[in-house]
């Protein structure tokens, strides 16, 4: 099993390649709880929570984040049981 930083590295070179010229970051917040990578793909955003399986725990305010910025725009919790799902999302949700 991948460590969550593992995880993430892998999949900011996915986002890359299938958003040509996005921006991915990785969220240095004081926030305590909102997600880890934002996503800047033309005039669309995203935030995306990494986990290193659907078993992890979840921190404090994590779910509220996450919600929050997906009624805003897009945000998901991704790990590597649902990332095909994720981005496959993402990938709609960008295109629209």
């Amino acid at each position: 099993m991948k460590t969550e930083r593992e995880f993430q590295k892998a999949l900011i070179k996915e986002l890359e390649a299938m958003f040509p010229g996005c921006i991915v970051t990785k969220v240095e917040s004081y926030i305590q709880g909102f997600p880890d990578l934002l996503i800047l793909y033309n005039n669309k955003w995203a935030l995306l929570e990494c986990k290193r399986s659907a078993n992890e725990s979840k921190q404090p305010n994590q779910e509220y984040y996450v919600e929050k910025a997906n009624r805003m725009s897009f945000s998901r919790f991704i790990f590597p049981e649902n990332k095909k799902e994720v981005l496959d999302e993402l990938q709609r949700s960008f295109e629209s």
